[in-house]
């Protein structure tokens, strides 16, 4: 239960305190500052209070907007301000400054405001509240009550939060293919007390039986499971306005929404390559490379944001072109469906699942995502290079976290450290050379199962570790993990391919999912302000490193047919460690609320 503390003048008739209990609050009310203090110090620490004007006139989203938003310690709107419980002592000291006395009844005319500006200086996080065409004021005269509530009454507060529930940037596809109806879903699915995340799990739960009737093989299972992706789809839009449309924004709803995306496509995946070995078509090497070039692809916007989630004098001539270009309507679209998000990509394989064969869904998704990856890294490479930026130290450790360096990488990086100058080339070049080297020689070798493998695997965490020997503050450094995502993730591929076992692949595939499922978790949880997974765990799964050296020595040690037993019981050991473990971590998570509000995935 929530608390909110009405102090000021009473106004009879006013619908407010219905409008606050209708928004889950007790009310209670004040005659001054004085008993307002002695009323928030009542509460307990854990809830929620809101402090609000009874002259407050204006929409009733507006007051959810300012005192229901679970991301914000503090918010504020014209004659409302809400405190969480880490604001709630920042609150109690701005009573604590108000003065008393002659001279200072202007201090308290509009108390709300008075706190309000008090919490600002304070820098307790406050969110003033953007309201567009919403209306908050407090209504001094009886007048500008009249004027306020003709002003609420030409403005439809409930259309205003339906489009306020779409997310701000998204795909040509969502925008005008799902948005149009998804908002309605979310206002019905509202309406009946569903949460975001039980959204969320049907999605995934949609998308997991779309898998099993592309495994069947048939046409018809085909038709059914482009239809049933199409509706996963709309799910996982929905999921997301009904968090905005409501308000219920939190960390886990976050991380199931990101992990149960990659979940569901990495999953259909896999179906379609069993439905196509039904019809005597072998297509998990295709499969495989799909979900490695996708995972890569994230992993470079990862980075690449990371690096400059805070970096200063971000200027750069490519920034200014695309800034232009923005001004141009037509260009924003097409940029956006070139990088082939989630919505165009999910609509290409639905409909060409249920019009063609999964090796030719493979093809064009290859295809589509080779170019995408392409264009946004090219992009990225050009404004690294051209821009003037100091990076900080949280950037750096956010990718050095994000590297995966095991125990063997941090030895090597330990005795080099000190070599070699911070924001140079050197770390880029270093893990280039440490992917290179051993994908062209698993790539071009006869039998890269082979104990010369292993030396070149040796090789390859040497330059690994150089390459995170100093802080990654340089121009190019977020291109390090992409680098060693591509030579662990390609390696696997490979070795499973050329042992030409039947297994060895669908293997491969569950290990590269595990392991991808790890590095998606630590982006997450940097994302939710909550740091890298605990080292014991990055030690325990090897490090991108110690896991190619695994794998090597598995392939050179065992026959073609130990070696996929092998695989697949590496595979469920990581999954069972890194699963367990996250799950633990984002069920007992006390990180900020989130939701995310960038490009789709």
């Amino acid at each position: 239960m929530s608390t909110a503390i009405l102090t000021g003048p009473p106004v009879a008739g006013s619908p407010l305190e219905a409008d606050l209990r209708t928004l889950g609050f007790d009310v209670r009310t004040a005659n001054d500052a004085a008993s307002a203090a002695e009323l928030l110090a009542a509460v307990p620490a854990q809830e929620r209070v809101a402090v609000v004007d009874p002259r407050f006139v204006g929409h009733l989203h507006a007051l959810r907007l300012a005192l229901t938003d679970p991301r914000y310690p503090a918010a504020a709107v014209p004659g409302a301000l809400t405190a969480q419980p880490a604001a709630r002592a920042a609150l109690a000291r701005a009573f604590g400054r108000i003065p008393v006395g002659a001279g200072t009844a202007h201090l308290t005319d509009v108390l709300t405001d008075t706190l309000t500006e008090s919490l600002d200086r304070e820098e307790t996080g406050l969110h003033r509240v953007e309201l567009g065409s919403l209306v908050a004021t407090v209504a001094l005269t009886p007048a500008q009550r009249e004027d306020a509530r003709e002003a609420v009454a030409a403005v439809d507060d409930e259309a205003v939060r339906l489009r306020t529930a779409v997310k701000s940037r998204d795909g040509f596809f969502t925008t005008y293919c799902i948005s149009p109806y998804s908002r309605y879903l979310a206002r019905w699915c509202a309406r009946r007390g569903l949460t975001p995340n039980q959204v969320t799990t049907a999605s995934l739960l949609t998308a997991l039986i779309a898998a099993g009737c592309a495994a069947t093989g048939t046409r018809g299972g085909f038709i059914a499971a482009g239809f049933l992706l199409l509706f996963s789809f709309v799910l996982d839009c929905t999921d997301g306005q009904l968090a905005r449309y409501s308000l219920q924004y939190s960390t886990m709803g976050a991380w199931l929404d990101a992990t149960f995306d990659r979940a569901k496509e990495y999953a259909y995946y896999a179906g379609l390559a069993l439905g196509a070995a039904r019809g005597g078509d072998d297509v998990w090497a295709l499969a495989l490379g799909a979900m490695v070039l996708m995972t890569c692809r994230h992993v470079v916007d990862f980075s690449f944001n990371e690096a400059n989630h805070d970096a200063t004098a971000n200027t750069s001539p490519t920034a200014a072109l695309s800034g232009k270009l923005d001004s141009v309507g037509w260009t924003v679209w097409v940029r956006r469906m070139i990088v082939l998000p989630i919505g165009e990509r999910w609509a290409m394989i639905a409909v060409l699942t249920a019009f063609t064969t999964p090796r030719i869904v493979f093809y064009a998704l290859l295809i589509g995502c080779a170019l995408a990856a392409c264009y946004t890294t090219a992009g990225r490479v050009l404004r690294s290079l051209t821009r003037r930026a100091r990076r900080t130290d949280r950037a750096a450790q956010a990718l050095a976290d994000l590297a995966d360096s095991g125990p063997l990488a941090e030895l090597i990086a330990g005795r080099a450290r000190g070599r070699g100058r911070t924001g140079s080339f050197l770390a880029p070049v270093m893990a280039f050379l440490s992917a290179a080297v051993l994908l062209v020689w698993v790539i071009f070798q006869d039998d890269p199962a082979s104990w010369l493998t292993v030396g070149v695997a040796v090789c390859s965490a040497l330059l690994a570790g150089a390459a995170v020997a100093r802080p990654l503050k340089g121009a190019l450094d977020w291109l390090v993990p992409p680098f060693f995502r591509a030579g662990e993730y390609v390696t696997i591929l490979v070795l499973a391919a050329r042992t030409d076992v039947p297994g060895a692949l669908p293997a491969a595939y569950g290990l590269v999912a595990a392991v991808a499922y790890h590095h998606y978790d630590t982006v997450y949880r940097i994302r939710g302000g909550t740091g890298a997974p605990p080292r014991w765990l990055v030690r325990a799964t090897g490090g991108h490193e110690g896991r190619i050296l695994v794998i090597t020595v598995l392939a050179a040690a065992l026959s073609p047919e130990g070696f996929t037993i092998a695989l697949t019981a590496l595979a469920v050991a990581l999954a069972l460690l890194v699963l367990i473990e996250s799950i633990r971590f984002w069920v007992s998570s006390q990180a900020p609320a989130v939701h995310d509000e960038g490009e789709p995935a």
